[in-house]
């Protein structure tokens, strides 16, 4: 078909030809091409609400999987790899946080750290009613943390610094993930789920399952 002419004879530019087509027809163009550009992609929508509970450590050597109620959220600092949060217990309180990260020092270091967080309302040692224990789990070594007391909480981030905000009754259960590596070196990495103790309580159980829910990728 040869193009539109003017009555001079000569071929109507693309801008021509459109702004001579009726209205109507123009505001059907409108419409199809606004819900083209709108419409989401179904399928691709689906797979990655399906694949947001996955997550993966040791440079994607190790798979996990949070709880179905948990929401994967943009990690609040630069250094958190990963990031959930976790359904509040209650309407008034708080939701929990859990956060995946890699880190250096021995274990030991980075559970005195962890306890250097909490203070007991009645000024005895945050150690003394924590309790630890050691798992054996996809070929890596998994220290397990429980403690709770008074969070001092520091909203710029562990290694931030600055002011403290005491969270009165929080808890917190934590796993460091030791995988050797073939240098001989060891890769540690951390995953810490906190906030308020009721909201840890109830998905505690959840929390626990992921961890020894750990596979190597492939399995």
């Amino acid at each position: 078909m040869s193009a539109p002419r003017h009555a001079i004879g000569r071929p109507l530019t693309a801008v021509a030809a459109v702004n001579s087509l009726p209205s109507f027809v123009l505001l059907s163009l409108v419409v199809m091409l606004a819900s083209a550009i709108a419409a989401p992609p179904v399928a691709a929508q689906a797979v990655v609400a399906e694949d947001a509970r996955a997550f993966s450590i040791g440079s994607g050597t190790l798979l996990l999987e949070a709880p179905a109620s948990w929401k994967r959220v943009q990690p609040k600092s630069g250094i958190v790899e990963t990031e959930f949060a976790v359904p509040s217990a209650e309407a008034d309180v708080p939701p929990g946080r859990m956060t995946v990260m890699g880190a250096g020092g021995s274990v030991q270091a980075n559970v005195d750290r962890w306890y250097g967080q909490f203070v007991q309302p009645d000024g005895s040692a945050t150690k003394d009613k924590a309790t630890t224990k050691t798992l054996k789990l996809a070929g890596c070594t998994v220290t397990m943390v429980d403690v709770s007391g008074i969070y001092k909480d520091t909203p710029g981030g562990p290694f931030a610094g600055g002011k403290t905000i005491d969270r009165p009754d929080y808890r917190m259960l934590a796993a460091i993930v030791e995988k050797p590596v073939d240098n001989g070196q060891t890769e540690r990495h951390f995953l810490k789920f906190y906030g308020p103790a009721a909201t840890v309580a109830k998905s505690a159980d959840g929390f626990r399952t992921m961890i020894e829910g750990m596979v190597p990728a492939g399995k």
